[in-house]
């Protein structure tokens, strides 16, 4: 029985919460190998992408909450998606147009295409913030649990309860979706096809009659996608705060990083490394120990690693070791 109550403490805030938050970095570690693997930058504005598909969405939802629409126990905010989804890939292919493309057609060096990320990502983090404000915003509704901790505490008889929150499975199955849509897209279709081609040598893709501006055009949509659905979906598990956003280029770049840049299967697993590695680290197992410890010999302290403040410290750390020992990450992407 103290086995079975440590397991359901583990499962409870560590397993579940881990996972949900590795699949949404999985998503946005995605766009940025995307970007990497057929732009050939780091976009550093990823981070304030995600946010601006995010904070259209809120908007939309509150709009179809106000007017009494809604998805029942499912979040209104997926009505909305759509709606942040396409305001987002007309904002990136208006930025291509207006930025990208120049320093594209002259062939500049990738790390000049870095720095001009870093201008948009200070655009959009302010325009993000003028426009919703820079507060914490809530706009989850509908059933708050698939199972609570009282419901299954009543099913089992543990002392412990499982509550497994609706926006946890709703990310899990969501990202399990997308995911398989975009490796059928990229390995089933003529432009996933061409996509690729282009990712793995652009002058023999050019040769063979694929249409650059189109590759790099539909690159900008899915990224806008990936990046919506990976901001709404953390938004819906947390809150949305536009700075939050701005914090979680860390870890979605160390996800990108460890599984290897320009690797999509190494993104998805390099998201769950470092969720996993954060949420382990930052959490006290004091309670998990006590169910496990021989009696008298239970913990007095929070057994804590770090505090949850230093969580983002972890995927830094992280990436730092795999920038020095292994620069093309677990999967063997392209060389940072």
């Amino acid at each position: 029985m103290e086995l079975l109550n440590a397991l359901v403490t583990l499962a409870n805030f560590v397993l579940i919460p881990a996972t949900a938050y590795g699949a949404q970095l999985a998503l946005g570690a995605l766009g940025v190998t995307l970007i990497y693997g057929i732009l050939r930058f780091s976009n550093f504005a990823h981070g304030d992408t995600m946010a601006f598909g995010t904070m259209v969405t809120v908007l939309g939802t509150w709009w179809l909450q106000a007017r009494g629409i809604g998805l029942g126990p499912l979040p209104t905010a997926l009505l909305a998606l759509p709606l942040g989804i396409a305001l987002t890939a007309l904002l990136l292919l208006g930025t291509d147009r207006l930025v990208y493309r120049f320093y594209r057609e002259q062939r500049v060096k990738p790390v000049i295409l870095v720095i001009v990320s870093m201008g948009v990502m200070f655009i959009l983090n302010g325009l993000v913030r003028f426009i919703i404000g820079p507060d914490d915003q809530r706009f989850a509704d509908g059933e708050r649990f698939i199972i609570s901790a009282r419901e299954f505490k009543a099913m089992t008889g543990l002392d412990e309860g499982l509550a497994i929150r609706t926006t946890q499975g709703l990310t899990i199955v969501t990202a399990v979706i997308v995911v398989g849509l975009l490796f059928w897209f990229l390995s089933h279709t003529r432009t996933g096809k061409s996509m690729r081609a282009f990712s793995d040598n652009e002058d023999l893709a050019l040769l063979s009659g694929i249409n650059p501006e189109r590759v790099v055009a539909i690159t900008w949509i899915i990224v806008a996608a990936l990046a919506t659905i990976a901001g709404v979906l953390y938004g819906l598990d947390k809150s949305f705060k536009p700075f939050t956003y701005f914090q979680l280029l860390l870890p979605i770049f160390a996800a990108a990083i460890v599984g290897g840049l320009g690797n999509p299967l190494g993104a998805i697993a390099g998201g769950f490394i470092v969720a996993y590695s954060e949420v382990t680290i930052t959490y006290a197992w004091k309670k998990v120990l006590g169910y496990l410890a021989p009696e008298g010999l239970a913990p007095d302290g929070l057994v804590q690693l770090l505090s949850t403040d230093y969580k983002f410290a972890v995927s830094f750390v992280i990436l730092v070791i795999v920038l020095l020992f292994r620069p093309t990450g677990l999967f063997r992407g392209k060389a940072v």
